[in-house]
């Protein structure tokens, strides 16, 4: 990527971000926030660096106060190039100057301060050297909703985005499986992700037979048989937002046994889907999805969360799991992908898209739920 995002938001969009994430840095009782490079910032900005560089580049959002961009003299024009730019105040530092020192009068030398989650330990101790008096908060502990809530532009990108993945579905199950390894099948829908728009592949999860009974299986040079069930797992980002499915298809007829497994995680998964509304908690939708394979005898074989959330990361809050009571609000987006998984056997995994509406939920992914016969 280059410094600007491709998603169409202009300075006002990212002006209206940054005033949203002050006022809830003040609810939460926090002087300002650090923003280093990575999803926030862009989010934020629209500006993400060139490369990343050990070289300081922080955004500083504090209230009464303008936000600042603190940014290397040699990165500055692609800085002043992002949708966002009109909207920031932009401090550049040069090779041989101490970056602290220029960002330390712009915070309260006693304040506590969110702190985006990847900045580099190198960047918070050298703040700290210089405001021994400061202290910092993660910021997805902080402010974990930051960018929960999407905007109606987002929503459409994020529908783009789950309409190109099911458009590489679609084509994948009319490719032969059987003799093939998991890897050229995996490449296949990396190809395609990237074919349907996609500028990033974020993982292509293709897990045969016993392999399925992990979820997070790398594919590997397992060849496909007849008679496996084959998880694929498929994702990345397309215009600066996130896709994310997954669907379960069978080589050959399946057994009674896989049918019913199959059946059962779908059962589970319109579940899921069925409890998302306003005001339900993040783990109401985890609790509908789980009794059902609790109820079928399975309970043990459904062994990670239901969901997680999703925008300019394939991987970001909310989450859908025990514990987590933080109400759904029109606007989120997250998967709901329960899951079966028979060590040594085989595994199944349905997972859509959902984004809450004022009402209910809407999928964004929108292939056939049920059991798919490939060659």
């Amino acid at each position: 990527m280059n410094g600007t995002t491709p998603a169409p938001f202009t300075a006002d969009d990212h002006r209206d971000r940054m005033a949203r994430a002050v006022r809830q840095a003040a609810e939460a009782g926090l002087a300002g926030l650090l923003v280093a490079p990575g999803p926030d910032l862009t989010w934020l900005t629209g500006y993400t660096p060139t490369a990343e560089t050990e070289r300081l580049t922080l955004l500083v959002l504090a209230p009464e106060r303008d936000p600042v961009l603190v940014v290397p003299t040699l990165e500055a024009p692609d800085a002043e190039r992002a949708p966002g730019a009109p909207a920031l105040t932009l401090r550049d530092w040069t090779d041989g100057k101490d970056p602290y020192a220029a960002t330390a009068d712009l915070l309260d030398p006693a304040g506590r301060y969110g702190i985006s989650d990847n900045t580099w330990a190198l960047h918070l101790l050298g703040l700290q050297r210089a405001l021994p008096g400061t202290s910092y908060a993660s910021l997805t502990e902080a402010l974990p909703m930051l960018r929960a809530v999407k905007d109606p532009a987002e929503l459409a990108l994020l529908a783009a985005a789950g309409a190109a993945a099911d458009a590489v579905f679609e084509e994948i199950r009319t490719v032969t499986f059987a003799g093939r390894r998991e890897s050229d099948v995996a490449a296949d829908l990396a190809a395609l992700l990237l074919r349907y728009g996609h500028s990033r592949v974020d993982f292509t999860i293709v897990a045969a037979g016993p392999n399925g009974a992990d979820p997070h299986h790398e594919a590997g040079d397992r060849v496909i048989a007849h008679g496996d069930m084959v998880v694929l797992d498929f994702g990345g980002l397309k215009d600066g937002y996130g896709s994310d499915t997954s669907r379960t298809v069978h080589v050959g007829e399946p057994t009674d046994e896989e049918r019913r497994v199959h059946d059962l995680v779908r059962a589970a998964q319109e579940a899921g889907f069925h409890a998302v509304r306003p005001g339900a908690a993040c783990q109401d939708v985890d609790r509908a999805a789980r009794a059902v394979i609790a109820d079928a005898g399975h309970g043990e074989h459904f062994i990670h969360r239901t969901g997680h959330g999703i925008g300019v990361t394939t991987h970001e809050p909310p989450y859908m799991v025990e514990g987590e009571e933080q109400p759904l609000v029109p606007g989120m987006c997250f998967s709901v992908e329960p899951g079966v998984y028979l060590p040594g056997r085989f595994g199944v995994r349905i997972e859509d898209i959902v984004a809450v509406t004022g009402d209910g939920g809407r999928r964004l992914n929108n292939t056939t739920r049920d059991m798919v016969i490939v060659d």
